[in-house]
């Protein structure tokens, strides 16, 4: 066999081959297009889904809101409070102010027991001037060498002092109502720091034709309920 049929075999052996290959992808090829076609449409009808879900939840959180904000009473006004933002802070002076309300008002029923007095530095004071604050209550401490208690002065890490020893006394000195702790106030209130606000600033003159005793006074809320106190804030003393 001469070196010319060799060539002409093998390349047509080549041709054959070659279109044995390229009829098998047109066969693999030709199939997907409907496929495509099922896997496009797949995708709008997930992304349908998708949106259908999510006007759903939107719809259900308002239902729950609407719900809850009528569990609760009237909606208490949102404040622009100028800590919202996402690179706001604290001011540093209104919590200065605000703890000096807390001690000569607020701290004579109300307890503060998960904050300490090192919470206070670089926040709202310096270090000497919380260590001497601190130093100005004492603490019962112990036992000491002889199994007996003792009482020293306060300590950075010490927390506020309780108003009272125990919740009976609370309620006792309170006509039977039991002063809620202000440590998380704002997290175990719906709607947080505007209820806070709100009660704080929401003070009224009893209404017409209700009489109450001497020592209380009327604080009628937004949503028109009543909360008793037995003294109201002195704001002037305070700003």
């Amino acid at each position: 066999m001469g070196l010319g049929h060799k060539i002409r075999t093998g390349y047509a052996k080549l041709s054959f081959l070659s279109r044995l290959a390229r009829q098998s992808h047109d066969a693999k090829t030709l199939p997907a297009l409907p496929c495509q076609i099922m896997k496009q449409d797949g995708d709008r009808l997930r992304s349908l889904a998708l949106f259908g879900a999510g006007v759903s939840g939107l719809l259900g959180c308002a239902t729950i809101a609407y719900s809850d904000e009528a569990e609760h009473g009237l909606a208490v006004p949102n404040y622009p409070w100028p800590h919202q933002g996402i690179l706001s802070s604290y001011d540093h002076a209104s919590i200065r102010r605000g703890h000096q309300v807390y001690q000569q008002v607020c701290a004579s029923c109300h307890s503060m027991s998960l904050i300490s007095f090192r919470d206070l530095v670089g926040v709202a004071y310096t270090e000497e001037e919380t260590k001497a604050m601190a130093a100005e209550i004492e603490v019962v401490d112990g036992p000491n060498d002889e199994g007996e208690m003792f009482t020293r002065p306060g300590k950075l890490s010490d927390r506020f002092p309780q108003p009272y020893a125990n919740e009976q006394a609370a309620r006792f000195a309170n006509g039977g109502a039991y002063p809620p702790d202000l440590s998380l106030i704002t997290k175990a209130r719906h709607n947080g720091q505007n209820y806070v606000f709100g009660l704080l600033t929401g003070y009224r003159d009893p209404p017409a034709g209700i009489s109450l005793c001497r020592k209380c006074l009327t604080m009628v809320l937004l949503n028109m309920k009543m909360v008793l106190q037995l003294q109201r804030p002195k704001w002037g003393k305070m700003w």
